[in-house]
């Protein structure tokens, strides 16, 4: 059995620090907020569908579910005089999958801390930092920024296990960003690369290496009003063989679309919620996604 595709699966339908990076679909990640105010978020996504490979994998009917919560805190930046955020997630994951591996038929459901994410962005052009008194008189033309963002490997890991919730490795993403607004409409394109390191003891000891990630995300955001915009979202990207002892796997390609709508209850309190589904992928990945946020922010003078 040739199971270097065995647990080329597991990093498949998993993979929070991969797939999930490469298919990130989040608006606004570069829009101004006035300096020093806290957000708490608290969120829940689901995740379903099928894991594809090429014809010479002995994985067939490969299934994926995910439910994760996630709880995370940012606050807005005055960074010498720019704008900028710094964001932490801590990600819990309810895992379950199942394929067949050349006749034979693997199962695992796994619940679990995921690994923690942690982000910092910076607007360089066009944001600069603004209290919230002096917010009202800025409106937005181009900005420009950038982010760095590492996934931390300190989620619920077992060696022996083709599938997990934690990577046993860093992820490193680094990533830009432009942001063009004409009135209530915004269109935003973020291109990214994703790095990782080696996991040494993947599947029972075996090395486990990807190439990096390359990735764009579109967006097309319109505000209705102050209290409630809307996206419609998209992205690419390509990239990430894996290599399993020397053994490599498919490259990845996907395209993915999806909407995000967010409306404020309060001065203090917002809801989003957001789904998504794959529109092509190289290795008929048929996953589909949904989830639902909720936002309380304070501080710098609301």
């Amino acid at each position: 059995m040739r199971w270097a595709w065995a647990v080329i699966l597991a990093a498949t339908i998993v993979a929070p620090e991969g797939r999930a990076l490469g298919q990130a679909l989040e608006p606004r990640s570069y829009a101004n907020t006035p300096v020093g105010i806290n957000f708490v978020l608290l969120g829940y996504g689901h995740t379903d569908g099928d894991v594809g490979f090429d014809e010479s994998s002995p994985i067939k009917d490969a299934k994926v579910r995910v439910d994760a919560g996630v709880a995370a805190y940012a606050r807005s930046l005055d960074l010498w005089g720019l704008s900028g955020k710094f964001l932490a997630v801590v990600p819990f994951a309810e895992t379950s999958g199942r394929a067949t591996v050349a006749g034979q038929e693997f199962e695992r459901n796994v619940f679990g801390l995921a690994d923690p994410l942690l982000r910092m962005s910076v607007n360089f052009f066009g944001a600069p930092a603004l209290s919230i008194a002096d917010f009202p008189s800025y409106h937005q033309d181009l900005i420009l920024g950038a982010s760095l963002q590492v996934t931390v490997p300190l989620g619920q890991y077992n060696s022996s296990k083709l599938l997990n919730v934690g990577t046993n490795r860093w992820s490193i993403k680094p990533e830009l960003g432009m942001s063009k607004a004409w009135g209530a409409l915004t269109l935003e394109l973020i291109p990214g690369i994703t790095f990782f390191t080696t996991n040494h003891d993947f599947f029972g000891g075996k090395t486990l290496e990807q190439d990096p990630i390359y990735s764009l995300q579109g967006h097309l955001i319109y505000e209705f009003s102050p209290a409630f915009w809307a996206a419609l979202n998209t992205t690419y990207y390509t990239g990430g063989r894996t290599t399993v002892n020397g053994e490599e796997g498919p490259e990845l390609e996907n395209v993915r679309v999806g909407m995000t709508a967010a409306l404020s209850m309060t001065r203090y309190q917002s809801i989003k919620l957001y789904g998504s589904t794959g529109v092509y992928n190289r290795t008929d990945n048929g996953f589909w996604a949904i989830g639902i946020a909720w936002q309380y922010r304070w501080g710098g003078g609301l």
